[in-house]
């Protein structure tokens, strides 16, 4: 308890927290402050705190989920925010660090997990994506665009945003009448068919993700472009072929370092002499890290968000020439809100689905997650290559004139 109690009062220096602790003792942490959310938390056990101390990457999140931790004033979201704000990445980490020790062996095991071998990764798509439809349509907006949107504005709304998405990343790709396109990870295919519908392009759109692959050639069978937009349930390693275009939205957090040079390398290879790849990933405004481990238990097994210069580093040597990188630092923060409100509004249907805890897992990564973006070291990266340097127009107007053009 007392351990805690020295994080928190170095943690919270504006906005308020209030702790009720097992033992009955109330310690009050911070300054009211406008800008910052006051919140109130109960320990509803003596060994809440402890765990927590002991290993904070795990503790919080799991003491939260089996309700050793409860918010009293404000929600979830607020407390992260509260303590995340505080404390933001531009400012410098200065949290409840790990010991040397543990930071080496959290380092090690981290690495051997990120190896995301082949046969792992079925597997850890599973864990995640194969969940119950009616809990991803509770949350995301029509089209099941689960990546970050696109706000023009912060007030729009999510459906708005995440069609502004598509049509920010197809203004990317240059497309042409009679192209096709390989779509990478291609979730419950919203980005293919928008690519067809919008350009006339043939879409390839490969998944691992069995329940994806069943709603994504439903959706082209509905639409009637099945023989236009097709969908496979095959590794992005075993495709053959060429392709014009390459996109890949939200799957390349799944690839794992040690396959990065693999993943560009294939991409590489699957283009024609003219084509053109837009990358779409969570990336790290800082150097490389570790996934923590609460996320990699409960949410995403194998999952690594890359530093920008693990990208780089990982296409360097294979002549494949990056011709745009883009950095949208808080548009992922605004659509984790929108699906966080969206998630607290259906509770009894989530908890019906699953049960309380899984509810309160499920918020907590959003709530987590959304920090990570609004004050944490987390963006997102929109990087295009091109497999030669004449193939793109020379400046960037085409983006904007085209992306203007699939929006109006």
């Amino acid at each position: 308890m007392a351990l805690i109690d020295l994080f928190l009062a170095k943690r919270v220096q504006r906005g308020t927290l209030t702790v009720h602790h097992a033992d009955g003792k109330t310690v009050r942490f911070g300054t009211p402050d406008a800008r910052f959310p006051d919140v109130t938390i109960r320990f509803t056990d003596p060994g809440a705190a402890a765990a927590i101390v002991r290993d904070p990457g795990l503790g919080a999140g799991e003491a939260y989920m089996n309700g050793r931790l409860l918010v009293e004033q404000g929600d979830v979201r607020d407390l992260v925010r509260l303590l995340t704000a505080n404390d933001p990445w531009e400012a410098g980490a200065n949290g409840l660090a790990a010991s040397p020790m543990r930071r080496a062996i959290q380092a090690v095991t981290h690495r051997f997990g990120r190896i995301n071998m082949a046969r792992r990764s079925k597997r850890n798509v599973a864990h995640h994506y194969d969940l119950s439809d009616r809990l991803y349509d509770l949350f995301l907006d029509i089209d099941r665009q689960y990546s970050c949107a696109y706000y023009t504005t912060p007030g729009n709304t999510l459906e708005q945003a995440q069609s502004d998405k598509k049509a920010h990343i197809a203004a990317k790709l240059a497309l042409a009448p009679g192209m096709t396109v390989l779509d990478i990870g291609c979730g419950w295919g919203g980005m293919a068919l928008y690519l067809h519908q919008h350009t006339g392009a043939d879409v390839l759109g490969v998944t691992l993700s069995e329940e994806q692959l069943k709603v994504a050639r439903r959706r082209a069978q509905e639409a009637g472009v099945a023989d236009r937009v097709k969908f496979e349930l095959i590794d992005y390693r075993h495709l053959t072929g060429t392709f014009d275009r390459i996109v890949s939205v939200g799957m390349f957090e799944h690839v794992g370092p040690a396959h990065y040079k693999t993943f560009f390398r294939q991409c590489r290879d699957l283009l024609t002499e003219d084509g053109v790849m837009l990358l779409h990933t969570i990336g790290r405004a800082g150097g490389p890290g570790v996934t923590d481990k609460w996320t990699t238990k409960y949410i995403f097994p194998g999952g690594y968000n890359p530093a920008l210069s693990e990208i780089i580093a990982a296409n360097e040597g294979l002549r494949f020439m990056v011709t745009d990188v883009e950095v949208l630092r808080l548009h992922y923060g605004y659509t984790l809100d929108d699906w966080y409100d969206r998630t607290v509004a259906a509770r009894e249907q989530i908890i019906a689905l699953y049960d309380e805890r899984f509810y309160r897992m499920w918020q907590f990564y959003l709530a987590g997650a959304g920090a990570a973006f609004h004050f944490g070291g987390m963006v997102n990266y929109q990087i295009q290559f091109a497999r030669n340097r004449h193939v793109l127009p020379i400046t960037r107007d085409y983006m904007i004139e085209t992306e203007r053009a699939f929006r109006g």
